[in-house]
């Protein structure tokens, strides 16, 4: 739970995305900075957050809905795949917050950008101690009810919505529209019409205030530990593996994903929390994420059948209450018999 700093003159220094701990720029502008709080934004930053050993409180929401609901002078701290998308990001992110403005200081290119601000004392002091230089821009980002575009894409990587792959980007930006209810690609994309499925299985998509994301989710491999524990209760994600920390508690000893991406992801997370994956998978992964799985997880390649339905029905198999892991497992393997091959990850 994220609480009000009722001090409006304290430091917030709200990070983004895990690059910016992964490079080493999170630990070492805060030791330059001395904010007074370290809130870090989104989703699949907490892992490489914990991992740097900086003391970090975890909103897990986009900085554009994080940002109102500190008090005192705050800023965002982000490092883009590239200086053009890192700079594309806070735009979008400024546009949102409208009026307040955003201080960005971006670590791609080493700037601060100050969207819809005039100069003031945090400006002037954030550039003292980065020695970053100041630039003042105005975001343009308009938001339209029926159209959604992503912007610095490269040609080739994964494009996700809600953190499901739709397909892959063919152009710098992706367009998306909504019809009928459904979301569908304009242009800038090669459509992966299972992930579209996916995504509309879970319902109506906002695409105003949709998650939209391209590339990978990180790009290091997770520091690994040891197993956390063999007996507890288990946990159930199907193609949502950004939503995996929400789901957790004291009591789970390992995760159910469902879906090649939604492994990925679960397995990179439960690899630095000491919690084994036991992975349902069809073959269609996009490579979001360095695979890396604790000791006791497990992956079951579904031969002619779709991780979907087969997800759907291990579904079944899970209860509320503790069991040991390596006998769910193997419960889980028996049931499924031929109908998956059953695969070991490296290094488990």
């Amino acid at each position: 739970m994220i609480e009000k700093d009722t001090e409006s003159g304290r430091l917030v220094m709200v990070v983004h995305g895990p690059e910016a701990f992964d490079c080493g720029d999170a630990v070492r502008l805060a030791t330059r900075i001395r904010p007074s709080r370290i809130v870090v934004a989104g989703v699949m930053g907490r892992t490489a957050a914990e991992e740097s050993g900086l003391p970090c409180e975890y909103g897990g929401i986009p900085p554009s809905r994080l940002i109102p609901t500190l008090e005192g002078r705050v800023f965002l701290l982000n490092r883009g795949k590239t200086p053009e998308s890192g700079k594309i990001f806070g735009e979008i992110v400024a546009s949102r917050l409208g009026e307040s403005g955003l201080v960005q200081v971006e670590c791609s290119n080493s700037r601060i950008y100050c969207w819809n601000k005039k100069k003031d004392k945090l400006i002037r002091f954030l550039s003292s101690v980065t020695g970053f230089p100041v630039e003042y821009m105005h975001s343009h980002e308009t938001g339209n009810g029926d159209v959604r575009r992503i912007r610095g894409c490269i040609p080739g990587e994964a494009v996700y919505v809600n953190g499901i792959v739709i397909g892959q980007a063919s152009d710098k930006e992706v367009v998306l529209t909504r019809k009928d209810g459904l979301l569908t690609p304009i242009s800038g994309l090669v459509p992966k019409a299972h992930g579209l499925e996916k995504l509309h299985r879970f319902g109506g998509i906002d695409i105003t205030t949709a998650w939209c994301k391209s590339g990978r989710v990180r790009m290091s491999a997770p520091t690994l530990s040891n197993p956390k524990r063999e007996v507890g209760v288990v946990v159930y994600i199907d193609h949502c593996g950004h939503l995996l920390y929400s789901r957790l508690d004291d009591r789970i000893c390992g995760i159910v994903s469902v879906g090649d991406d939604t492994t990925a992801v679960c397995g990179h997370i439960g690899a630095h929390l000491g919690l084994p994956v036991l992975g349902i998978v069809d073959g269609d992964g996009d490579g979001i994420v360095n695979p890396s799985f604790v000791s006791g997880s497990v992956i079951l390649h579904v031969l002619e059948e779709r991780d979907d339905d087969v997800g759907l029905e291990i579904k079944d198999k899970i209860i509320d209450a503790p069991v040991k892991w390596s006998e769910f497992v193997e419960e889980i393997i028996r049931i499924l018999g031929s109908r998956v091959k059953v695969v070991i990850p490296e290094g488990t």
